[in-house]
């Protein structure tokens, strides 16, 4: 197996551990932009991870490790309570979809980060451009900062919401952390591959994020160790029900990721390209909105409309804030209009922001 991707790429961070974790042999290769046309003929995008199994192209995390779950049964990392699932899922989509913000963030604006990243990526995906590098690290800067950061709602205004948000994200896991070596029990589920996106790549080895883990949240950074070398020494067993302790990182879920979802959602359905949202107390303005994230809200809703009533009342019990509505509420969405066929991770993809790197 290739994995076509970057050593310090969000999501493809999360795929290898899950890849080592699963004991499947890959190797990781930068993600050839190069040949960005062969790319989206095989996936139908240009993002990372990128993975070609013997000719099988997959892009998408969420759904290769869905699928490589059907082909590598042991150590099971999908919690078969449908309760504790879905929790598991939800957790995975806030650390896929929401603390990409604060990641983002803090690697490009602050300098010390940004000029780090600008280095790598401008030696991993850009030898192709015939520029010298320098002008090459610049366009770099240049693009992440205006697509990631300017055009993602960071302003003076609201920064200091999305560095919260990192640190209530560090201590709510930390509280979870206290009884169990792993969120939902003695072993990775989905959720803790889906936050290992930003805590390890991003948190964990950017200069900024990476000293506040260290000095207020050394349990989460042991936790990204731990992940990275997690064993199947073990027999897998997640927890029967989800625990009190998680309920402040599901709070923090419902305040910020599901407000996204919700606002990003109305905005698609009335052929927006921008919306705005309050996100505790904080407003942000002309977001850009994503396809996919309404997607994203389509596959939570549809999990949970798979539940029985009991089940759903459970989840319900668990997520007793006004913004968690969205999940069950009957009010149609607009259709995303995205995998109606079923087809990730095979075949077309989409960019969550419309092309980038990570």
């Amino acid at each position: 197996m290739i994995v076509y991707g970057s050593r310090i790429s969000y999501y493809t961070g999360k795929l290898e551990a899950y890849l080592r974790y699963k004991n499947i042999a890959y190797t990781l290769l930068p993600t050839p932009y190069g040949e960005a046309e062969m790319l989206k003929e095989k996936v139908g995008a240009v993002q990372m991870p990128i993975v070609d199994d013997d000719g099988t192209w997959m892009s998408d995390t969420t759904p290769i490790i869905t699928y490589l779950e059907t082909q590598h049964q042991d150590n099971p990392v999908l919690p078969q309570d449908p309760v504790v699932g879905f929790i598991s899922h939800l957790i995975e989509d806030y650390g896929d979809e929401w603390l990409w913000r604060s990641a983002m963030y803090y690697r490009w604006w602050y300098d010390y980060d940004r000029q780090h990243a600008a280095n790598v990526l401008t030696d991993e995906v850009t030898g192709h451009i015939k520029l010298p590098r320098w002008l090459r690290q610049r366009m770099i800067v240049r693009r992440q900062v205006n697509h990631y950061v300017k055009r993602d709602g960071v302003t003076e205004t609201t920064r200091h919401n999305i560095e919260q948000n990192y640190h209530n994200a560090l201590a709510a896991m930390t509280t979870m952390l206290e009884s169990r070596p792993f969120l939902l029990g003695n072993a990775p589920s989905m959720a803790d591959f889906g936050m290992m996106g930003p805590m390890f790549r991003h948190y964990g080895q950017d200069s900024t994020p990476a000293e506040i883990m260290r000095n207020s949240a050394p349990a989460v950074y042991e936790w990204v160790a731990r992940m990275w070398h997690a064993k199947d020494q073990v027999q897998p067993e997640f927890v029967s029900k989800i625990p009190r302790d998680a309920g402040p990182l599901l709070k923090e879920i419902c305040e910020t990721h599901l407000v996204q979802l919700a606002a990003n959602a109305e905005a698609f359905a009335e052929d927006e390209e921008r919306f705005d949202m309050t996100v505790q107390d904080c407003n942000y303005r002309d977001i850009a909105v994503s396809q996919y994230r309404v997607w994203c809200l389509e596959e939570l809703r549809r999990r949970f409309d798979l539940l029985s009533d009991d089940q759903q009342n459970s989840i319900k019990a668990l997520l007793p804030h006004n913004e968690a509505e969205i999940l069950w509420n009957a009010k149609p969405l607009a259709q995303s209009g995205f995998n109606s066929d079923n087809h990730l991770p095979f075949g077309k993809a989409m960019n969550v922001f419309k092309g980038g790197l990570p």
